[in-house]
This record gives C-alpha cells, structure tokens and sequence, in this order.
C-alpha cells in the first residue's frame, strides 16, 4: 500500500503543477464550482478535498466529488435534481473507503431511482451492545465491508411512491489476535461476531411533497421500507429483516428562516440479532456528535429538530437540538440521550440549492468519561 500511496502522490503533483501554472484555469475552475450564479438548469461538478487524522488510521486523505443534473432542463419544469456522489480516501495504515451513490429523477418525477455501492476496509471502536456501554470497553475492531443496494420507486398517485429495493452485502470483522478476552469475542449477546454474506430486497413506499429535494423550505417526506434478508454462504442460517421509518417536515417561518423537523425508527425483526446489522446511534445526519455505533441494539428511535438560516444567498448557519436512544424491546423515555449544536453552509449552486456543511455537534456526557462530541464536514444538509 505504500508504494501506492506515493505513486498517488507523485500523480497529484504531477497533475497539479500544470493546472497551478495555468492560472487563468484555475481560476475559471474555482468560479464555476463555487462561485457562478448562473439560474438556469445546467449541470454542475464540485470537488471537497477530505483530509482527517486519528490513532486508528493515522493519516487519512482522499476527495469527495458531487455531479448534480436534471432529466428535464425546461426552465419551468418540476423534475428535481439527479446527482451523483462519490468518496474515496486512503491511510497511512493501508485502509481505504470507496463509495458511490446517486439518485436519479425521470422527467416529471415519474420514476425515482438510487443506488449505493461502497467498500470499506476500516477500523472502528466496538464497545458492546447496548444504550449504556462504557468507554473504558472500548476495543478496536477491524471491518471489511462491500455492499450494493439499488431502489426503485414509481409515482402511483400525487406525492405518493411505491416501488422495491434490492441488494447485497457482505460483512467480516476480527479484532486484537492476540487477546482473546475481547467483548467482540465473549460476549454471548453479540452475535455473528465474524460477520457475514447476505442478500435483500423488500417493498418501499414514500411521501413526497417537498418543493425542493436539495434545500426544503417546506413539504413533507416519510420514507418507509422493509428489507428481508437472507443469508448466504456460511451464513446461510441467518433469516430475518430490517425496518426502517423516517418522516421529516419543512415550516417556512420566514423569506430566510425555516425550521425543519426529523424522526426516525429502526428495528431489526427476526429472531436472530447479527451485531453488524443492529441499528447504531450517531452519524453526520441525526445524533450528530455521538461516535457511530457507540450504541447499538435491536431498535433505535431518534429525533431532532434544525433551524435554519440563510444571511445570504451564498452563506447560512443552522442549529439542531435532538434525542434519541437504542433498545433490545421496549424503548424509554428516562434512557433518551440528548444531543445539539450548530454549523455553517456555503451554498455553491444556488438554483439547486446545493451546499457545503461544517456541523458540531455535543452529546452526553457519561459518567467518568469525557463529552460525546463531534466535527462533520459533508455536501448536503443533513435532511
């Protein structure tokens, strides 16, 4: 992986001194990614450089790169916008993430189609299952991930969608070979500790009255789907299926102001309870400042609020406040945990709505044990 590592390297500087000779390029560039005001319904590609470091992975950087389009550029048309995402980073300690998603809308929106593809080779801190695990558990766990899941949905009647999802993934995971007395290992609550193939396909059936899919201002979307799961291979045991329910909803409370509310509710369904497939609390979009999968079991409700303000057509700030909490069965409002916090957005395409977010975001803080807190950067807002 070294070698590869300064190959890339040499590459980018190979690549990049020309560009950085040709200024009037670069500057041409620059203005077309962040700074063009054009409204009409052209097509745009932005580029996020992606550089982080942590004990797990040392050195980490890579890039990430949004295409965004229309089916159907008529001026006055309401075809939203198709985009395609990609991400891809490497470390210093031979790991790497590769993933592409993207969402495509037929003229009229009469079809809706997306799809997510990704690999993952990448550590992360396990502490058990549970609402209330403890950070002095922590241990590091290695992750190989491939997945791909396709959707499709078909406008049945005004706002309304039904369509399918189908996929694959395949999960495998080991920790310190060395010590034997890891949780990953003995706890007899953890299940499918080495992880495993599966494939999936369910019903999905959406809610869709936003004005506009990229920056709401006000509308509704719920979002619903059950994917039933079936294991393969070595796993071929394993049957079982997943939930998933999210509702959100947009107020206008002013030309500049709109507050926007997120709920959602996951459960595994299915005797068996494979750890890798347990709803996790925390992430770039709900519960942020809470380290993914810190908490995990069998169901999971979360919810938060945002307000939203744009002090420009370039520039805006936002601040969330939200709860949520994993369970094995029944869920409890005395276990909920909090979370808040603010960020900033530049918009880069401003007749898409398109923006670059810097969130932060605080948790709980346990007993003995630090604050939960965290630091995004991502494209998009968070719902």
């Amino acid at each position: 992986m070294k070698k590869y590592l300064t190959l890339l390297f040499i590459l980018i500087l190979g690549t990049c001194q020309p560009l950085f000779a040709q200024e009037s390029f670069a500057k041409k560039f620059f203005r077309k990614m962040y700074l063009d005001k054009d409204s009409t319904k052209k097509s745009n590609f932005v580029v996020v450089p992606a550089i982080a470091s942590s004990p797990e992975t040392g050195f980490e950087f890579g890039g990430a790169s949004l295409f965004s389009f229309y089916t159907d550029t008529v001026r006055h048309s309401i075809t939203r916008v198709s985009s395609i995402y990609g991400y891809a980073s490497l470390t210093t300690k031979a790991q790497e993430k590769v993933s592409l998603n993207a969402s495509y809308w037929e003229p009229q929106n009469t079809w809706h189609y997306t799809a997510n593809m990704s690999f993952y080779n990448f550590p992360f801190d396990f502490y058990g299952i549970g609402n209330n695990t403890k950070k002095a558990n922590e241990e590091l766990v290695d992750e190989k991930r491939t997945r791909v899941i396709i959707t499709a949905q078909a406008l049945i009647a005004k706002y309304f969608y039904a369509g399918f999802n189908a996929g694959g993934f395949k999960y495998y995971y080991h920790s310190d070979p060395q010590n034997e007395n890891t949780i990953l290992k003995n706890d007899p609550a953890i299940q499918d500790p080495s992880g495993g193939s599966n494939l999936t396909a369910g019903p999905v059936l959406t809610f869709d009255s936003r004005n506009n899919n990229t920056y709401t201002t006000k509308g509704i979307i719920v979002n619903t789907y059950l994917n039933l799961t079936q294991g393969v291979y070595s796993n071929s045991g394993y049957t079982g299926g997943f939930f998933n329910f999210d509702y959100s909803q947009f107020f206008l409370l002013q030309k500049k102001l709109v507050l926007g509310l997120d709920i959602k509710e996951q459960s595994l369904i299915g005797g068996a309870s494979p750890f890798y497939l347990l709803p996790q609390l925390g992430n770039d979009a709900l519960m942020r400042g809470y380290y993914t999968g810190r908490y995990r079991d069998r169901n999971l409700i979360a919810g938060q609020v945002e307000l939203r303000y744009r002090f420009t057509e370039r520039f805006g700030a936002v601040g969330f406040l939200g709860t949520g909490e994993v369970a094995n069965n029944a869920f409890s409002a005395s276990q909920l945990k909090p979370n808040y916090g603010g960020g900033l957005r530049y918009f880069f395409d401003l007749q898409k709505g398109l923006s670059i977010r810097a969130d932060y975001g605080f948790g709980e803080k346990p007993a003995n044990e630090p604050r939960e807190q965290g630091f995004y950067i991502a494209l998009g807002e968070a719902f």
